[in-house]
C-alpha cells in the first residue's frame, strides 16, 4: 500500500456506502508521489482523467468501482463509460465547500433569515462549471448522499461532505440543473439505511403520489418589489374570500386549474365581487390532497399539481396587479407522517419531539413540530420569510394557534407535559410566535399576521414587546360559533337565544378581529351556510341574506368561504367545482350581488370599517328586545364622517312602525335592504328613504318609526352621506 493509498477499511466503508467523509478519499489528494485522483463510480466500465494535455485512463483499484490515477496538470475532467452512454464531467469531490463560514455560523444559531436560499437545491456557477448545490441539516445521520435522476439513484455516487459546526451536508454535483429530480439516501445513527426523503427546503416537488424533489432555477424566482405600505390594517376595510385552488372551479375534463388559469377566471371574480384580499387554502406541497393542505411537508414549495413555482409567483403578482391583496394559510403546528417526510428525519426526533405526549397530534395523527429547538423554530421561519418576500403574500394565517398554545390541548388529563413551571402553556410555541411576529415586522414590514386562535388566551394580537404574540388580527371563533348557532334556530325561539347574537359585543374589543365563515363550517357533515338556515325555501334565503348583512356590519374584519356567496345547498368538497350552475336561478343570484353590494358598501363607508377595533366605533340602539327578535346598533367612523344604522329583524314578522333612536333628526336613506327584489327578496321597506324627527328614543335625541321587513337587515344613512 502506497503512502497516498486509502487504508482497506477506508475503502470498505466508502463501497458500502458508510463512509461518513467521502471527501477524505475522494477528488485530487497530495502525496510524496504527487496528486492523486479517485473517483468511486459503480457500474461504469472504465474511466479517464481529461486534462489539456490529453486523457489518461484510470485504474480500477476495486472491483466496486473505485478508480485510481496520478494527475499530471489541472484541471480535469472525468471520462466515465457507462456501457450505454460516455458521459464526460467535472469530479464533484473537486470543489472546495461553499457553504460560507457566516451561513454555517447563522444555521447554527438558528437564526438564519434566507434559509431556503441556503439549504436545499440551488443552481450556480463555481469555478466556472455549472451544477447545483445540494445542502441538508441532518446533524445525527451516519451518512447522507444525493440521489436523482443524475446518478440512478445510487447513495454510493454523490455522498456529501458534513460540516460538522452546523450538522449540516453539502456537496456540489456539476452539470446537474434545474428539472432535475433528486432525494436524500441518509443512514441514521445506528448505520440503518432510512427511507429515502424528500429536500425539507426543496422550492418545488414532483405531482403526487410520487415523491421527488425537483430542482429550481432559484436565483431566477426574484423576489418581488415590495408594495407600498397601507394605513394600519385595522383601519381598513378587510373582506377575505377563502378559496380552495383545486375546488373553486374545474376545468376540462373536471380537472383542477393550474395557476395560470386560476388567475384568469379568480381574479376577476374576486375583485368583481369586490373582495379586498384572496385567501388560500395551505398552497405548500402536501401529499394527500384531501387534507387540503393542512398536513404539509414542502415548508418551500407550492403545491405540484397547480403548476411550478414562477407560476405562483405570477399569480400573486396579477393579483396585486388588479388591487387584490393574497392571503396564504400556513401551518406551523404539526405535520404528517409519511415516510418521505420530515419524521424521524436522521433517524431521531429531528424536527419532532421524541415523547409522543409532545410530539404526537392525536387528532390528526402528525407529528408537533419541536418549537423549543432553534433549528427547528429556523426552519419555520424561514418559511414564513420565503411565502413573504419570494412570492410576495401579503399576510399569513396561521393555523392551529390554539393547538400550538396549549400542552394538554385536546388530550387526556394523563397524556401531556407540563412546562417547566408545571402549567399548560407551550412556553416553546408561546416564544416562536412571538419571535415570528417581531421577524416579520423587522424583515417584512407592511405584512400582516392572522390567527386562527379559537380559545381566551390573553393578548393574540397585542403586540410581542408588550407580552402578547404579535398578531395582527384573530380569527373570532367565538362570534362564528354563537351566531351560526342562533341563526339555526326557528325564528319562534329565537327569543330565547338573543344573547347569541349580541354577546360577541362584551369581548368584540378585546382583540383585534376577524369574523369568519370559513371551510370548517362547510365539511364534515355541517352541510351548507344555505343548508343551515331553518325554514321553507324562502326563509332560508331571507335568513341567508340578513345574516351576511349582519356579519358585513358588525365590528371585525370579514372572511367568507368560497360557495356561500352563491348560496350553495352542497357541502363542500375538495373534489368537485362549487356549483356555478346555481346562478341561473334567480335566488342564488340575488345572494351573490347582495354580497357583491355590502362589499361595496362596506369598502365606502368609514363608519363600517375604519373604527373596527375601536369601541368609539359602535353603539348599542335596540339591543334587549329578544320578544321580537329585533337589534340595532350604529356604526360610527373617523370624525366628520356620517355614521350608519344598522337594523335586523330576525323572525319572518314584517313589523310596521318600530321605532328606533337616531342620532339626529332629518332625512336618512335606506342606502341597503337585505329584502330588496333584486336580491330575491319580497322588496318591503321604506321606501328608500325615512324622516327621522327630534323625537327622543333609546338614549338618542331623535327617532324613526320604520318599517322592517321579515328576515331583514337594513342600514340607513344621513341623506347627505
Amino acid at each position: 500500500m502506497s503512502e497516498t493509498s486509502p487504508h482497506p477499511d477506508a475503502v470498505a466503508a466508502l463501497v458500502n456506502a458508510r463512509h461518513g467523509d467521502p471527501f477524505a478519499l475522494l477528488g485530487p489528494h497530495e502525496g510524496s508521489e504527487g496528486t492523486v485522483v479517485r473517483a468511486f463510480l459503480p457500474g461504469a466500465r472504465s474511466v479517464s482523467l481529461v486534462t489539456q494535455g490529453g486523457s489518461k485512463p484510470m485504474r480500477l483499484v476495486q472491483d466496486a468501482g473505485l478508480f485510481e490515477a496520478a494527475l499530471d496538470r489541472a484541471p480535469y475532467l472525468l471520462r466515465i463509460d457507462w456501457g450505454d452512454a460516455v458521459q464526460e464531467t467535472e469530479d464533484p469531490y473537486a470543489f472546495p465547500p461553499l457553504l460560507g463560514e457566516l451561513d454555517l455560523h447563522l444555521l447554527r444559531e438558528g437564526t438564519h433569515q434566507d434559509i431556503g436560499r441556503c439549504l436545499g437545491a440551488h443552481p450556480m456557477v463555481v469555478e466556472g462549471t455549472a451544477g447545483v448545490r445540494f445542502a441538508l441539516w441532518a446533524p445525527n445521520a451516519r451518512r447522507v448522499s444525493v440521489v436523482g435522476d443524475f446518478n440512478g439513484w445510487d447513495g454510493r455516487r454523490h455522498p456529501m461532505r458534513l460540516r460538522h459546526e452546523a450538522g449540516v451536508w453539502e456537496i456540489f454535483v456539476p452539470r446537474v440543473g434545474p428539472g432535475a429530480i433528486y432525494k436524500f439516501e441518509l443512514l441514521d445513527p445506528n448505520g440503518s439505511l432510512l427511507p429515502l426523503k424528500a429536500d425539507p427546503c426543496a422550492w418545488q416537488a414532483e405531482v403526487p403520489p410520487a415523491t421527488g424533489s425537483i430542482v429550481v432555477d432559484t436565483a431566477a424566482i426574484v423576489k418581488p418589489a415590495p408594495r407600498p405600505h397601507p394605513a394600519p390594517p385595522e383601519t381598513l376595510p378587510i373582506s377575505v374570500y377563502e378559496v380552495h385552488p383545486g375546488s373553486w372551479m374545474r376545468g376540462e375534463d373536471d380537472k383542477a386549474l393550474s395557476w395560470e388559469e386560476l388567475g384568469d377566471k379568480l381574479i376577476p371574480y374576486c375583485t368583481g365581487m369586490g373582495f379586498t384580499h384572496v385567501e388560500f387554502l395551505p398552497v405548500m406541497a402536501h401529499p394527500f390532497g384531501g387534507s387540503w393542505g393542512y398536513q404539509p411537508l414542502g415548508q418551500f414549495a407550492p403545491h405540484a399539481p397547480f403548476g411550478p413555482p414562477e407560476h405562483f409567483q405570477r399569480l400573486i403578482a396579477r393579483c396585486h396587479e388588479a388591487g387584490l391583496g393574497v392571503i396564504l394559510d400556513w401551518v406551523p403546528a404539526h405535520f404528517p407522517t409519511d415516510a418521505h417526510g420530515l419524521a424521524r428525519f436522521d433517524g431521531t426526533a429531528l424536527y419532532e419531539h421524541a415523547d409522543p405526549r409532545e410530539g404526537f397530534h392525536q387528532d390528526w395523527n402528525t407529528l408537533i413540530y419541536n418549537l423549543g429547538r432553534r433549528e427547528v423554530r429556523n426552519f419555520l421561519l424561514g418559511s414564513a420569510i420565503h411565502w413573504l418576500e419570494t412570492y410576495g403574500a401579503d399576510a399569513l394565517r396561521v393555523d392551529a394557534v390554539a393547538s400550538m398554545l396549549y400542552r394538554d390541548y385536546s388530550r387526556p388529563h394523563d397524556q401531556w407535559i407540563p412546562n417547566i413551571h408545571g402549567g399548560r402553556e407551550n412556553l416553546e410555541s408561546i416564544s416562536f410566535l412571538q419571535d415570528l411576529s417581531r421577524v416579520i415586522a423587522e424583515r417584512c414590514p407592511g405584512k400582516l399576521l392572522i390567527a386562527e386562535e379559537s380559545t381566551a388566551f390573553p393578548g393574540v394580537t397585542r403586540k410581542a414587546d408588550e407580552g402578547g404574540l404579535g398578531f395582527d388580527f384573530k380569527w373570532n371563533m367565538g362570534w362564528m360559533h354563537d351566531t351560526l348557532h342562533y341563526m339555526e334556530r326557528d325564528p319562534i325561539y329565537r327569543q330565547y337565544q338573543h344573547g347569541g347574537m349580541t354577546f360577541g359585543m362584551v369581548y368584540a374589543f378585546t382583540e383585534k378581529f376577524m369574523l369568519p365563515l370559513s371551510h370548517d363550517e362547510v365539511v364534515h357533515g355541517k352541510g351548507s351556510l344555505i343548508g343551515k338556515m331553518p325554514g321553507d325555501d324562502w326563509q332560508k334565503f331571507a335568513n341567508l341574506r340578513a345574516y351576511l348583512a349582519f356579519m358585513w356590519t358588525h365590528p371585525g374584519k370579514k372572511l367568507l368561504f368560497m360557495g356561500g356567496e352563491i348560496a350553495q345547498w352542497r357541502e363542500w368538497n375538495h373534489d368537485r367545482s362549487l356549483d356555478w350552475h346555481l346562478l341561473d336561478e334567480p335566488r342564488h343570484a340575488g345572494v351573490q350581488r347582495l354580497l357583491r353590494d355590502l362589499n361595496r358598501l362596506y369598502a365606502s363607508m368609514p363608519a363600517l370599517n375604519a373604527l373596527d377595533t375601536d369601541p368609539a366605533g359602535f353603539r348599542w340602539v335596540v339591543l334587549d328586545d329578544n320578544a321580537n327578535s329585533v337589534l340595532a346598533f350604529l356604526r360610527f367612523g373617523p370624525d366628520g364622517s356620517p355614521p350608519a344604522l344598522v337594523i335586523c329583524n330576525l323572525t319572518p314578522v314584517l313589523r310596521q312602525g318600530y321605532r328606533v333612536g337616531l342620532p339626529f333628526g332629518g332625512v336618512w336613506r335606506e342606502a341597503f335592504n337585505s329584502d330588496a327584489a333584486i336580491y330575491g327578496g319580497a322588496n318591503n321597506g321604506n321606501g328608500g328613504m325615512v324622516h327621522a324627527a327630534e323625537e327622543a328614543s333609546h338614549g338618542l335625541d331623535a327617532s324613526a318609526a320604520l318599517t322592517l321587513p321579515g328576515l331583514s337587515t337594513l342600514i340607513l344613512v344621513p341623506a347627505e352621506g
